[in-house]
């Protein structure tokens, strides 16, 4: 989809961001992500692929927070390694943003972040920074999560759900994205979070499935 048929759909300020970024068209979980009102502070689970593009939905979330809604926004990811990958990246694309990450060990409420405008953390930091009262919290607008589908994991899953639970409940107007290549039942989520599901199976590369046996690949 070509970005300038929903440039009436997209905030001015966010539209010449993403432009300047050299974005010519729009991915189907990105315009259906828009569709669904991810600029009207919506909830979304956003299922798709690897690589479908659920990426630029958060950073379009994001933006909107920062510009729109004159807060912050909080990227989610489950691991360290995954906190300093986002970082890099964020500060790579967008250089006029104070972009910050707390992924350490050390328990406190970081009060320093009041001054960023994105901030990347893993869920259990994040959870220490609710439980510490951190100052900043009221800023934030939305909150980004991704992997979400580790709901399910044993080790990272009650943490996730009591934290997703926490900012329900002392941030009424919080802005929820979850993002995931692999929910079993993303309906049920969906309910859970009071989100709009955001489906669809659009790859950039097509995946065929097949059997290996004795040198040959029959593919179904």
């Amino acid at each position: 989809m070509n970005i300038s048929k929903y440039k009436k759909k997209i905030p001015e300020k966010i539209f010449a961001e993403i432009e300047k970024r050299g974005f010519k068209t729009l991915r189907p979980c990105q315009y259906k992500a828009i569709d669904a009102g991810l600029f009207k502070d919506k909830n979304l689970l956003v299922c798709t692929p690897t690589a479908s593009g659920k990426t630029l939905v958060a950073e379009l979330a994001a933006l909107n927070a920062i510009f729109h809604d004159q807060g912050k926004a909080v990227y989610v990811v489950p691991l360290r390694a995954l906190a300093s990958e986002k970082y890099s990246q964020f500060k790579r694309d967008y250089p006029n943003l104070k972009v910050a990450v707390s992924s350490g060990d050390i328990d406190g409420n970081d009060s320093y972040l009041e001054r960023y405008d994105i901030i990347i953390t893993t869920s259990e930091k994040f959870d220490s920074l609710i439980r510490h009262r951190t100052p900043w919290l009221r800023s934030v607008k939305v909150v980004i999560i991704d992997e979400i589908h580790l709901l399910h994991d044993v080790s990272r899953g009650p943490t996730l759900e009591v934290l997703i639970t926490i900012l329900r409940k002392i941030l009424p107007k919080l802005q929820l994205i979850g993002l995931s290549a692999t929910i079993g039942n993303p309906e049920e989520l969906a309910s859970w979070l009071d989100a709009v599901l955001v489906k669809d199976d659009w790859r950039p590369v097509r995946l065929d499935k097949g059997v290996y046996l004795d040198g040959e690949i029959e593919f179904m």
